[in-house]
């Protein structure tokens, strides 16, 4: 079978978008590092929109690791299928990416740092390709980072971005702006930190220009990305009639919210949707409490139910019941308002998302690395409703659903997966309701002291452990 290509781009079934551009009269603008399906999902469908009215924008894909999707996409002269995933599901052809630099590629890759025509640098390279220590500052004894400080060719992003901004400097060219896309609290302002915090081992001066001249605005992203299997390689095939081995998927919902209300001489990326606030922090804590607070709850009481996936959570009536009078009676009332977001149309929102048939997900893969992300997804509202005076029987339902998925799990001997999974584990293998609310709130890098001190809401998390292992999870639940 033929690939996709600029050749067979003609041939395509009438009801496949098409770039609504030529992709061979577009500057290459943006240099985006990490070409995973994210990002290709995510960020350069905005690109692809806004390449529609603004030429400038054309996308160079980075991946400093791997050349797979670097190469899957040459063969395919930068073309792939972006499915969206509705009750009406769509497919898209997207030509944002116009060239694609792999490993060996750094004598180009050093170039175009220094090209005046790329304006924006963009980022999904996960949390760990920002070589940050626990405390969200650049580590000086990770691995990439201490070559980088002796020199030569860089070996991490950041080390990169320090490179080419040093050369803009040497060179008086405009410095690039820098979007982190990954989601990292206060994204922009760690990358920002550690660039200088590199750039001032190499040069003081340098470090000095870049905290004067360039601009790291914090990010917040959102779209379910379904990974790309073989199963879904093969359906676009069928439905596209030629071969994509870069096609991705995603749902219809996608949000980028970025903290410039001018993004200067850059892309007008508000034109395509995107959202530009002096505010990410409020939009990033309504995500985190809402979106992944019920995610967690519907995740941790689903599995005690025995259903598999979220869309078979939300057709639960009693649990989605409960997820939407969690989400606008406990969670909505202790959130600050955000200039430009509605929180309530925003639960609406993620309702619906939620109740999506076409995306599968996984209830037991949200479940994983609890211990780190309920702190973030829960507890902060469970904090901020103790201190607003309002009560927290509804919000310890799914803290004990964790519990009893803990304990479930290290009686039966399965696997647990999460960085505290062997003392979980041995805290509550055998112990009873009281035992095990004792032992995991006794976790000081879970649960706060003024949460597991507090006798009201230890009391109200004991209540719904002993009501889940008696299986009475339906009266729970309406609560």
């Amino acid at each position: 079978m033929k690939r996709l290509s600029r050749e067979t781009l003609a041939h395509l079934p009438d009801n496949v978008a098409l770039p609504a551009y030529d992709p061979g009269l577009i500057s290459r603008g943006v240099l985006h590092f990490g070409p995973g399906a994210f990002h290709r999902a995510h960020q350069a469908s905005y690109f692809d929109a806004l390449l529609a009215r603004d030429p400038r924008w054309g996308i160079t894909a980075v991946s400093l690791r791997s050349a797979g999707t670097v190469e899957a996409l040459a063969a395919q002269d930068g073309y792939y299928t972006l499915a969206v995933l509705d009750r009406e599901p769509s497919l898209r052809v997207i030509g944002a990416q116009r060239a694609g630099i792999g490993p060996g590629g750094g004598a180009t890759l050093a170039q175009l740092l220094g090209d005046p025509q790329v304006r924006l640098v963009t980022s999904t390279v996960t949390e760990k390709g920002y070589c940050l220590a626990g405390d969200g500052t650049l580590d000086m004894n990770h691995p990439d980072i201490v070559a980088d400080r002796k020199g030569g060719e860089p070996r991490s992003f950041v080390g990169w971005l320090v490179q080419g901004l040093a050369a803009r400097r040497w060179g008086d060219v405009p410095p690039f702006m820098v979007l982190c896309c990954d989601n990292l609290s206060g994204n922009g302002g760690k990358l920002r930190a550690a660039t200088i915090a590199l750039a001032r081992e190499r040069d003081p001066d340098l470090a000095k220009w870049i905290a004067d001249r360039v601009r790291f605005p914090d990010t917040m992203v959102d779209s379910i990305t379904p990974a790309s299997d073989h199963a879904f390689l093969a359906q676009v095939a069928e439905q596209l009639g030629v071969e994509d081995k870069a096609a991705v998927q995603r749902e219809a919902f996608t949000q980028w919210v970025i903290g410039a209300r001018d993004l200067g001489n850059g892309p007008d990326l508000a034109s395509v949707g995107a959202i530009l606030t002096d505010d990410v922090g409020g939009y990033e804590r309504a995500k985190l409490r809402i979106l992944n607070g019920l995610h967690s709850s519907l995740a941790y009481l689903g599995l005690a139910l025995g259903l598999e996936t979220v869309a078979d959570a939300m057709a639960q009536r009693d649990l989605a019941g409960f997820a939407e009078r969690l989400a606008h009676q406990d969670i909505v009332p202790v959130l600050d308002p955000v200039a430009g977001l509605d929180h309530g149309a925003y639960v609406r929102a993620v309702l619906t998302r939620f109740r999506n048939p076409a995306i599968r997900h996984l209830l037991s893969q949200i479940a994983w690395d609890g211990s780190q992300k309920l702190p973030y997804r829960l507890l902060d509202t469970v904090a901020a409703a103790k201190q607003a005076g309002r009560p927290v029987e509804r919000l310890a339902i799914p803290v004990a659903a964790w519990m009893v998925f803990i304990a479930r799990r290290s009686d039966s001997g399965e696997a647990i997966t999460d960085p505290l999974a062997g003392p979980l584990a041995d805290a509550a293998r055998g112990a009873t309701p009281a035992q095990l609310v004792e032992r995991l709130f006794a976790f000081d890098a879970i649960f706060r002291p003024e949460l597991s001190h507090d006798a009201a809401f230890r009391g109200a998390v004991t209540h719904a452990v002993e009501r889940i292992l008696a299986n009475d999870i339906p009266n729970l639940l309406k609560a």
